[in-house]
């Protein structure tokens, strides 16, 4: 009995020496959703052996993040989905990727940690390692919200704040789980620093974003290095409220270890919103422009560098990114498709809303897109006209409930080649029940 006394005392006192290793405070936050989805065609093809059913569905997913706070200044933060799946759907067929997350589709359906990162704040700035968050610059337009691996770095003074950090998208050096590699340097990595002022009622800031992708190599012998310039504002003068971005991109989309036949990149990408408030009443609009390939420029690629992101959903149909994740993209006729995110397109959107009460806000809008560049013998460049209405209730300070409709009128972009094809209009209905904690 004495030995297991003295045995339990030292664990105790081991226990107490070791306490300053253990988290001394867990957060959690995150958000839950369940929604609900009616499309009414899953193509806007009419008359066709290939005409898209409708169809109609529930689906849901839970985003939870835990910050484990060991000391001041030193945190473990990790992030995972749960349960993203559609009530009684058939699963994902394992090894399937999942858009946006570091886990497959069906690790997703049960539980995938995207992220995991240490940050240790210090008197010379914050520094971040593991699975860090990635492609979250500026505003919405552009952005995916993903992760990389990689180390990034933090800080501000005064009203002045900057950062930089070193990511690696892809992986391709021999590993015990990728043997067969007998080559090096066939890469994907990512360099990039910032800087930004914020004052009371406005900020600007600009991304410089180096991106080297070797991961062609050796097989076709050449490798990829884009520059991305990326300046972004945010502004409130009075009743409105605007912000910008844009994106310019240059640099060698094929750069061949020969010397002979490289192909550059040259890009560039606007996107404009402003709102303004009068009481309970808004107005705005939008414009945006992701510039699309030319086709008839081999050695240019004017186009597919950078395009409206995931995060950006101007419409419920047009590159919407809960259409594109549940129901699919919804396809036309010579390969013609509708997805998220936008790309290729001239986009012009106005809008307003009313907030009858601090917990209702009732939104309308109509959208306008047509495409940038098509290839020879393309019917035309219209994507169509959009018409949407949103109402979103606040149920408590952290449960809300939307109910959405949107109209699309197909324009005869998704003909294709044809001239006689014909294509329907096509219109969804979506509602969402969303908890943030």
């Amino acid at each position: 009995m004495k030995r297991f006394w003295l045995v339990l005392l030292s664990l105790a006192l081991v226990m107490a020496l070791s306490a300053s290793a253990f988290a001394v405070d867990v957060k959690f936050s995150g958000d839950f959703y369940a929604a609900g989805m009616y499309l009414d065609k899953t193509t806007v093809k009419k008359d066709t052996a290939t005409d898209g059913p409708s169809t109609a569905f529930y689906f849901q997913r839970l985003r939870l993040q835990t910050d484990f706070i060991v000391s001041p200044g030193l945190s473990l933060t990790t992030r995972a989905d749960i349960m993203e799946r559609a009530w009684g759907a058939a699963r994902s067929v394992p090894g399937a990727p999942a858009p946006l997350s570091e886990g497959t589709a069906a690790e997703n359906q049960n539980i995938a940690f995207d992220r995991v990162y240490v940050t240790l704040a210090t008197q010379i700035g914050s520094f971040s390692a593991g699975y860090i968050p990635n492609s979250g610059w500026g505003t919405n337009f552009g952005n995916n919200f993903d992760q990389q691996g990689g180390v990034s770095y933090y800080n501000s003074i005064g009203k002045v704040w900057f950062g930089a950090a070193i990511t690696k998208a892809s992986e391709n050096s021999r590993t015990a789980l990728n043997a067969a590699v007998n080559y090096s340097d066939g890469d994907t990595d990512q360099y990039y620093a910032y800087v930004g002022y914020s004052d009371k009622n406005f900020t600007v800031a600009v991304l410089y974003d180096y991106w080297l992708d070797a991961s062609t190599r050796p097989a076709l012998n050449y490798k990829a290095a884009a520059h991305y310039v990326i300046p972004y504002f945010t502004a409130k003068f009075g009743p409105i409220a605007a912000e910008g971005e844009l994106y310019y991109v240059f640099g060698k989309q094929a750069k061949n270890d020969s010397g002979v036949g490289d192909v550059t990149i040259n890009e560039i990408n606007v996107y404009l919103s402003a709102v303004a408030t009068f009481g309970p009443v808004y107005v705005g609009g939008t414009f945006a422009y992701v510039m699309g390939d030319d086709p008839t420029t081999t050695d240019k690629a004017e186009g597919g560098w950078a395009a409206g992101g995931a995060a950006f959903n101007p419409c419920l149909i047009l590159w919407n990114y809960d259409l594109t994740f549940w129901s699919g993209a919804i396809t036309g006729h010579g390969g013609s498709s509708n997805s998220n995110a936008m790309s290729n397109a001239w986009f012009y959107q106005v809008k307003g809303g009313v907030k009858p009460t601090d917990k209702l806000d009732i939104m309308a809008s109509a959208s306008y897109a047509t495409a940038d560049k098509v290839v020879a013998g393309w019917v035309s460049k219209d994507y169509g006209y959009e018409i949407d209405v949103v109402g979103t209730y606040k149920i408590t300070n952290n449960l809300s409930y939307m109910l959405g409709l949107g109209y699309l009128i197909t324009g005869d972009y998704f003909k294709g080649t044809n001239n006689a094809a014909k294509v329907a209009n096509d219109y969804l209905v979506i509602n969402k029940l969303t908890f943030t904690f």
